[in-house]
């Protein structure tokens, strides 16, 4: 009980404190949400896809962060690109702060060269923030023989729901199917999200850096996404105001098995080591990781679980000018 009140009072001064930066959720299977990851990776495949994923941060505290995500995208000839539907849930405490995002995405895919190819993405969006203020317990209601019954001294937010226009956007460039990298850019505009009308909280603009590559295990023979047996590490940069993290690892695929393990440090200290764990059978994919954390909240956090599911819908025609982005699924 005491546990879970100090982590209640934690959590609330982090949302209704003087000055609130929001973060954006992470994913750690972050090529298993590829639209969320950078918008120039909408159509990738070529073919339509549908993708979801569930990740619960912070297990031991009581369902401290819930984030869901959904999206589908696929190639439209007469586009020349990729075009996306992108939608993500995150509840924190318990679903007394909700965040809500839906975003349409573009995406012009073309050949530099026979080899080069590239794409680059905008995403539109609508961003919104609901506070559940009639359920927050603050430290100075605690009656010492009674529990949480006195009235709080708080201040009540001027207004508990905020929802603004979102912008993105982003580049990818791949060479073969070899080596790839992107960047993108997400809350272009910066806006307010503060729940105060005296309070400035501003959505700052996040950073996100990729790259890897595929080698091709295989002796003798070409690449073959259905028989695929390669190794695949990459690299992931992410800033967010003074927040920032690296992720490197690698993906190890003998078809139909994908395993990988990922290190994340957020430059002030190791946070995390993830294994990974994945099937491909036809069109569908499932993947599951765990955040193993390396932090101080070791001990009472229990880490992440994350689940990823994805369905390739088979093309209705082969598109031969276009090439399609090969980068990893998860």
């Amino acid at each position: 009980m005491v546990k879970k009140v100090v982590y209640t009072c934690l959590f609330l001064t982090l949302i209704v404190g003087a000055k609130l930066s929001a973060q954006d959720p992470q994913f750690s299977q972050f090529y298993a949400n590829p639209l969320y990851l950078n918008p120039a990776l909408t159509g990738a495949p070529i073919c339509p896809r549908l993708i979801a994923n569930y990740r619960n941060q912070w297990p031991s505290v009581e369902n401290a962060f819930i984030t869901y995500n959904a999206s589908y995208d696929q190639y439209v000839e007469f586009l020349h690109g990729g075009v996306g539907l992108l939608f993500t849930a995150d509840r924190a405490g318990s679903g007394n702060l909700n965040t809500t995002m839906i975003s349409l995405l573009y995406t012009y895919k073309f050949n530099i060269t026979s080899r080069i190819y590239a794409s680059a993405g905008v995403q539109v969006g609508y961003y919104q923030r609901r506070l559940v203020w009639e359920n927050l317990l603050f430290e100075d209601m605690i009656d010492p023989q009674s529990g949480f019954v006195l009235p709080t001294s708080e201040k009540q937010p001027d207004q508990s729901r905020v929802g603004v226009p979102d912008f993105s956007a982003g580049i990818f460039i791949g060479y073969e199917d070899i080596i790839y990298g992107g960047l993108s850019v997400s809350h272009l505009t910066q806006p307010d999200i503060g729940f105060y009308s005296d309070n400035t909280s501003q959505l700052y603009m996040k950073i996100t850096v990729h790259a890897g590559s595929v080698i091709n295990l295989r002796k003798g023979g070409e690449y073959d996404e259905d028989k695929e047996f390669s190794i695949s590490p990459n690299i992931l940069y992410q800033q967010q105001f003074k927040y920032h993290q690296l992720n490197v690892g690698f993906y190890l695929t003998f078809d139909p098995i994908i395993g990988g393990l990922w290190f994340r440090h957020n430059f002030e200290n190791a946070d995390a080591v993830i294994p990974f764990i994945g099937i491909h059978y036809k069109n569908l994919r499932v993947g599951y990781s765990y955040d193993i954390t390396l932090s101080n909240l070791k001990g009472a956090s229990g880490g992440a679980h994350e689940v990823s599911a994805s369905w390739q819908f088979p093309c209705i025609e082969k598109r031969r000018r276009i090439r399609a982005i090969k980068c990893p699924r998860f």
